[in-house]
């Protein structure tokens, strides 16, 4: 498939699904509740904070190219790709909590002061 691609063309990768930023946050607090309860859902944790210059609501990528010139398509749903991704943090803690001392992750970007 790699060898049949247009050198130069752009090919977008996308889930054919499309959510709002806060569907993907209830979706992830969903999963950590099965994963590892807490004594109330994850979702009462989440803090709505005043939108940054240029904020997107939603994040959509048009993947009809990949999969027509390519024959390209998910092997996962959204659902399912999250879930991975969720339990690969929490089990790789010693890989991404040292980047927590970064100032960029520590401090909201883009927000005018």
């Amino acid at each position: 498939m790699l060898n049949t691609g247009q050198p130069g063309r752009t090919y977008n990768i996308g889930g054919d699904s499309e959510y709002t930023n806060l569907e993907i946050a209830l979706k992830s607090c969903e999963i950590l509740d099965q994963l590892i309860p807490s004594e109330q859902p994850y979702s009462k944790q989440i803090i709505f904070v005043e939108d940054r210059p240029g904020h997107d609501i939603r994040y959509a990528v048009d993947s009809t190219r990949i999969q027509t010139e390519l024959g390209w398509k998910p092997k996962v749903s959204l659902d399912e790709g999250l879930k991975f991704t969720i339990k690969w943090y929490l089990e790789n803690k010693d890989w991404w909590g040292p980047l927590q001392k970064n100032y960029s992750v520590k401090n909201r970007l883009g927000v005018n002061k």
